[in-house]
């Protein structure tokens, strides 16, 4: 993976920074300490051309020599899937399987199957993260899995993951986006070909529960003007689709474990848990509604 080629890489560069640090020190202690003595200007001269420049010369050329001939590898084009990740104050849209040019309100290209702050990949291809922000700028940062790319509004960035293992990878915005910067995480889950598929074809599926008194009161109290549950009414574009919201990991851009009791506090008192979110609280509904609405949304898997 390309974290691993970057790992390679930043090791060389500290021993050929360490190697030109080690010759210049050694140059002034030489001339400070060993041989204090006035010297020749031709002694001098030699001291600065073949040490100063030279030397450092041809470990910087060999330095960009390596660094260059990591560029082919690492831009190779991908051969998986195709994701798109919008980043927002603060949490991260997804779409899956985009296809076609950027779109004109989000940058990015319009459709795919969405979902939200946790993004699914197949071991062993190189996937294609789309990236952009309708906001400001953030910064797509997976340490694990690959440098750190920004995601820029106006503009599409392209970053590759090709994860040689399995598992579950913390990402991270890496660029100060706000007052919850801090709290604005995602994950990436490696998988095979075959789950990841699978996993894309549920998540195009419409909800799991659609008549519940959670949907009910989820309807009536407005938050379907943010967010969209496939196969009810809701259909908000501000905030995340929830559609298959207990399929994920987390909650709040991976801030708490998904469970219908983090669930129901978010919703009381987002601001409590996620300073600067922008979701409003809805503390001023009885106990037994809020419950009611983080059962139903606990039951999408």
């Amino acid at each position: 993976m390309e974290a691993e080629r970057v790992l390679t890489l930043f090791w060389i560069m500290l021993a050929g920074g360490g190697a030109i640090w080690a010759v210049v020190v050694g140059l002034g202690f030489y001339a400070t300490r060993v041989a204090p003595e006035q010297h020749s200007e031709k002694a001098g001269l030699r001291l600065i051309i073949w040490g100063g420049c030279g030397f450092t010369t041809i470990v910087l050329a060999a330095l960009l020599f390596w660094g260059l001939k990591m560029m082919p590898e690492l831009r190779r084009p991908a051969d998986g899937p195709t994701v798109a990740v919008s980043g927002e104050q603060f949490w991260w849209r997804v779409a899956y399987g985009v296809e076609g040019d950027p779109g004109v309100v989000r940058n990015l290209p319009m459709g795919g199957v969405p979902s939200a702050n946790e993004i699914r990949i197949p071991l062993g291809q190189r996937t294609e993260i789309l990236l952009s922000s309708p906001d400001v700028i953030h910064s797509f940062w997976v340490p694990q899995l690959a440098g750190k790319m920004d995601a820029i509004p106006g503009r599409v960035n392209r970053l590759i993951l090709e994860p040689t293992e399995a598992g579950v990878f913390n990402g991270a915005c890496a660029e100060f986006c706000g007052t919850a910067h801090a709290q604005m995480g995602f994950r990436v889950v490696v998988v095979s070909e075959s789950e990841f598929e699978a996993y894309v074809q549920a998540q195009a599926e419409p909800a799991a529960v659609v008549d519940s008194a959670g949907l009910d009161l989820f309807l009536q109290n407005g938050c379907a003007a943010c967010h969209s549950v496939r196969g009810t009414p809701a259909d908000g574009d501000v905030g995340p689709d929830l559609t298959h919201l207990a399929s994920r990991r987390t909650i709040a851009a991976g801030l708490l474990p998904t469970t219908e009791e983090n669930i129901a506090a978010f919703i009381a008192s987002p601001d409590h848990l996620k300073p600067g979110v922008e979701m409003p609280a809805f503390g001023m509904l009885p106990n037994e509604q809020i419950a009611q609405i983080a059962a139903w949304l606990g039951s999408l898997e």
